[in-house]
């Protein structure tokens, strides 16, 4: 009589400890992919709102003019728009103060301009610790579950007189069957932090050149 090898009679067939590994690797897999698509949306966002700003920004219109529009926003602001406002209102605040040397309000903005990015650079990376960790994990987690199921495929021979492939066929199949979903969590967590990891890189290098090429319009307008 021949075994049922049907993908779900293998998982139901399996034992306690690699139903437990196959089960571990499917919900880490569900909460990569769903971290994929929310960072890749993320990400997009982010871009489409630097492009934005630049636009407004290098149009030529006055900053002060600017900085309130963007301002009314509040807790909102992201990315640019967060670094522009708490550089600006920090220049305003330093140059209202009587006997401050310009260079100290230049610096003192770009302070809060450089703490501004630290937090947008830190958003910007949330959950790609979770996908480096499931790119890297994972494929150890399956083997696991695979070399636990070989090991009770062949403790079932203890007793055999005579084995044959038919009753240590059923163990390996279940057993391979982690080590393929532990690839099947892995590969996609690795590629999605590779590529994410150098959009963030990427948006950081342009935040940092906006906070350079905006400290020296403040420092042209603190000398005047």
């Amino acid at each position: 009589m021949s075994a049922d090898l049907s993908f779900f009679s293998l998982i139901s067939g399996a034992s306690l400890v690699v139903q437990m590994v196959m089960f571990l690797l499917l919900a880490v897999s569900v909460m990569s992919w769903t971290m994929i698509f929310r960072k890749r949306t993320a990400l997009a966002e982010a871009r489409e709102e630097a492009e934005a700003f630049e636009e407004r920004f290098w149009s030529g219109g006055d900053l002060a003019t600017l900085y309130h529009q963007v301002a009314q926003k509040g807790e909102s602001l992201r990315g640019l728009p967060s670094i522009f406002v708490a550089g600006f209102r920090e220049f305003t605040r330093l140059r209202k103060q009587n006997g401050v040397d310009p260079m100290a309000v230049v610096e003192g903005a770009q302070r809060c301009m450089r703490v501004a990015l630290s937090r947008e650079v830190d958003e910007l990376e949330t959950h790609l610790s979770f996908l480096a960790t499931v790119g890297s994990t994972s494929p150890y987690v399956g083997l696991f579950g695979t070399v636990w199921g070989i090991m009770n495929a062949f403790r079932g021979l203890a007793n055999v007189h005579q084995a044959t492939l038919s009753m240590v066929a059923p163990g390996i199949a279940e057993a391979l069957i982690a080590t393929a979903m532990g690839l099947f969590a892995a590969i996609p967590a690795v590629i999605a932090y590779n590529r994410y990891s150098n959009d963030v890189e990427r948006l950081e290098n342009r935040y940092d050149n906006f906070l350079e090429e905006f400290s020296t319009i403040l420092q042209r307008q603190a000398h005047n």
